[in-house]
């Protein structure tokens, strides 16, 4: 929706390759007036909670320093946790919410949403966890009883265990993009600072649409093209001056 506009920068962290929906390339940064206000971090699989903090913080505050946004959307996909059903990465909870830490600190206007998650029971605690984050409480890891109560066994915890899988993403690999991505900032200017608002429509144009209105109001029909304008019963006819052949 915004790959063609500066109005907006989107910023993705994701796993790509052999992936849906194949896209996230790094390469993909945007066309025309958008040109490099489109941020991919295409990630392999199994990055953890120390590799992606040195991606993600440095990657956002570098945006932030250069694009200046008056706001930030920031989407708290659960589908990079450790154990999803789709999902490839072994992020913990507690690294997974850092990031909203990290964003909520800059002081900026701030939407949180939820987005991809596979593992039921591991997107409520994920969520849970970082609303607690946004709102500056503590909660604890012991989880009360409630209706789903026999989902979270067998532990009955909040936070979960990231696993053993192997994580596919090299430090060379991690500083190669990072690097590049902070190349493609350089090339732009912070956001604009003229509002979004409607173009007035010029008056010379109002008048050709009245001049054509009217042109129109005196248009006659004659008895003939009305004989020829009637319709089979089996058409489809809406009102007696529809002239439609």
């Amino acid at each position: 929706a915004f790959y063609t506009t500066d109005r907006v920068m989107t910023v993705s962290f994701h796993k790509f390759g052999e992936y849906f929906p194949g896209t996230g390339d790094v390469k993909d940064v945007g066309a025309g007036q958008g040109k490099h206000y489109s941020v991919n971090f295409p990630l392999r699989d199994g990055i953890d909670d120390v590799s992606y903090q040195n991606i993600f913080k440095p990657v956002i505050q570098r945006i932030i320093d250069t694009y200046q946004p008056n706001a930030v959307v920031l989407q708290c996909g659960a589908d990079s946790l450790t154990g999803d059903r789709l999902g490839c990465f072994n992020l913990s909870i507690k690294g997974h919410a850092e990031c909203v830490d990290f964003v909520l600190k800059f002081n900026l206007p701030t939407l949180l949403l939820g987005g991809g998650g596979y593992t039921i029971r591991n997107v409520s605690r994920c969520w849970t966890y970082e609303t607690a984050v946004a709102l500056g409480e503590e909660i604890q890891d012991e989880l009360p009883y409630n209706d789903y109560f026999e989902y979270y066994a067998p532990d009955f915890k909040l936070h979960i265990t990231p696993s053993n899988m192997e994580n596919l993403n090299t430090p060379e690999y991690l500083d190669k993009i990072k690097e590049r991505l902070f190349e493609n900032l350089r090339q732009i200017n912070h956001a604009p600072s003229v509002p979004f608002h409607q173009t007035p429509r010029d008056d010379d144009d109002e008048d050709e649409d009245d001049n054509e209105a009217d042109a129109m109001a005196d248009v006659r029909i004659s008895a003939k093209e009305e004989d020829k304008s009637v319709a089979h019963p089996a058409d489809f006819y809406d009102g007696e001056n529809d002239h439609d052949r």
